[in-house]
């Protein structure tokens, strides 16, 4: 049976995801003079405030520590506070082109409220990305206030699933291998990147991979295999897949008593046609195109 934390995660990564895909990203970099990877990072990381590169790194976890540097300094000299109005923008032209009249209801400023409070419940002992984001200003615009709040919820997801991976022995890159190896089982289907995309938006080298690779395998839980259609070249052992399964129930388990509460589900299914406007967009990766 799927948790309910799972459910919720499921349910809301679309929505959330529109920031990082959408049409008016080139632009927003562009005026910010900031390539890809700087606006990513700048925005955010930008919570965390004018801190060192590698304190970034840590939050960001399977990102190259290199790669984080050298965006976090270009997004600091242009300015967090500059580079998160412009992200907040965007947000609010891409969600008001998407959802039209539905972004304009009353209920949406409801939901963000809502979303809110659920996020100022959470526990942000450890959590240190989650931490930063809930102490964040959260935009004026309804749409994009919503946007916020469930960014903290996902931020806290993530830097929860970060203790998981710490738990069993996994750093930065070898989570990212680890995730994007085959499965024994390929009838499952799961949101990969593949080697390249991942290398490429993570920032490792094709020798950081190979290595990373050779540790799973030294470890029991990979072995080398022919590459399939996105790349990867190994996969998961039973130890392995056992080891997979245990990380993903463990982070489910530390998000689980949030998406039990009271009024949960209602929050969720009011999210829904929100939710549905974006996938039917086509835009956020896994979507269909109109």
């Amino acid at each position: 049976m799927t948790s309910a934390a799972r459910r919720a995660h499921e349910a809301l990564e679309p929505f959330h995801l529109l920031a990082y895909f959408n049409p008016g990203l080139q632009a927003a970099q562009a005026d910010t003079r900031l390539d890809p990877h700087a606006f990513y990072v700048g925005a955010r990381g930008a919570p965390l405030g004018p801190c060192a590169g590698s304190v970034v790194a840590s939050a960001f976890f399977n990102f190259s520590p290199a790669l984080i540097g050298t965006a976090w300094a270009s997004a600091c000299a242009v300015g967090l506070d500059a580079v998160v109005d412009r992200r907040n923008a965007m947000l609010g032209e891409q969600f008001h082109a998407i959802l039209g009249d539905l972004g304009e209801q009353p209920a949406i400023a409801d939901l963000a409220a809502r979303y809110g409070a659920l996020a100022a419940s959470l526990p942000l002992n450890g959590r240190a990305l989650a931490a930063a984001w809930a102490s964040a200003a959260i935009p004026d615009e309804p749409i994009v206030a919503l946007w916020h709040n469930i960014a903290v919820l996902r931020e806290w997801r993530g830097d929860n699933h970060i203790a998981a991976l710490v738990v069993h022995g996994l750093d930065g890159i070898d989570a990212r291998t680890f995730h994007e190896s085959q499965l024994l089982d390929p009838g499952i289907r799961r949101v990969t990147l593949g080697k390249r995309m991942s290398m490429l938006t993570r920032g490792w080298c094709d020798d950081d991979w190979e290595l990373s690779v050779d540790r799973l395998v030294e470890r029991g839980l990979a072995e080398r295999t022919g590459p399939n259609e996105s790349g990867i070249a190994h996969r998961l052992t039973p130890d392995g897949a056992e080891r997979y399964d245990d990380i993903e129930a463990m982070t489910d388990a530390l998000g689980e008593s949030v998406w039990t509460t009271s009024g949960v589900d209602s929050l969720l299914e009011a999210t829904h046609p929100l939710v549905k406007a974006v996938i039917d967009a086509g835009i956020v990766p896994g979507t269909r195109t109109k």
